[in-house]
């Protein structure tokens, strides 16, 4: 069924305006998925923050466009059945979500992305990007890089003590 020429006009002014806001958009083929697929695909990127968006390349161009960020944006890769992963929030997430998904999805495969300064990246540097931690595991492995040097400096602490704990039982056995 063909989108009326008002609809696409909406649908490409809500593709700026999300394309302008976001930190990443990573695209992906998604032949073979079933429509259950796509929507638990959906659910777990709406629970990371990702927008999921299914729209013609073309008018993803025009939308890109019509940014200044992606006016001038290599979109050679935008080739094929896409999906888009957008997020406005998190640079790795989109590229992190659909690795994930297409781990137990064979038919979801990482195409292209494009970053917040408007460059384009190919598949191999997406894939790198969803390789990457997340926040979450960063912040964690922070934590725990803080975290040891004090807890040396509390084993010596508590073995100072405790050398002078069997001093003192020593010296009360003796008398």
């Amino acid at each position: 069924m063909a989108i009326s020429k008002d609809k696409k006009t909406s649908l490409v002014a809500e593709l700026a305006e999300l394309l302008d806001t976001a930190k990443m958009t990573v695209g992906a083929q998604y032949a073979g998925l079933s429509v259950a697929d796509l929507q638990d695909l959906r659910r777990e990127a709406r629970a990371a923050g990702v927008t999921i968006k299914v729209v013609k390349n073309r008018l993803v161009r025009v939308a890109m466009s019509q940014s200044n960020t992606y006016k001038n944006t290599d979109t050679s890769l935008l080739t094929g059945q896409l999906l888009y992963a957008v997020s406005a929030d998190d640079e790795v997430a989109p590229a992190q979500v659909l690795a994930s998904f297409a781990k137990t999805h064979e038919g979801l495969e990482l195409a292209c992305g494009f970053d917040a300064t408007g460059a384009a990246l190919d598949k191999s540097r997406v894939t790198a990007l969803a390789n990457l931690p997340t926040k979450d595991q960063l912040r964690g492995q922070l934590a725990s890089v803080i975290a040891a040097p004090l807890s040396g400096v509390v084993g010596v602490l508590n073995g100072n003590l405790r050398s002078v704990l069997h001093a003192l039982n020593a010296r009360a056995d003796t008398l």
